[in-house]
């Protein structure tokens, strides 16, 4: 299947984050977020979902956050508030 190109903006913080977690695991901030978009497709339409990505702080984070997006906790906060010094 073809790619198409998709701009997203983020807090610098948390897109420097995203590519040095990207990085140590061995991916692209691409791949990361094809395969949190995949893993979501996936569950909408009721296939089941394998862990994509090996570290499970991703996974974990992944499930909270569908979770809270879910519900309509979800609270926005940035890089410096989420993750300090």
């Amino acid at each position: 299947m073809p790619k198409t190109r998709v701009n997203l903006s983020l807090d610098q913080d948390l897109a420097d984050f995203a590519k040095i977690f990207a990085s140590e695991n061995r991916t692209s901030f691409s791949e990361m977020i094809t395969q949190y978009l995949l893993a979501l497709k996936r569950r909408v339409e009721g296939e089941s979902t394998e862990k994509i990505l090996a570290h499970p702080a991703f996974q974990d984070a992944m499930e909270k956050t569908q979770t809270k997006l879910r519900e309509g906790t979800a609270k926005w906060h940035s890089y410096q508030e989420t993750f300090g010094d």
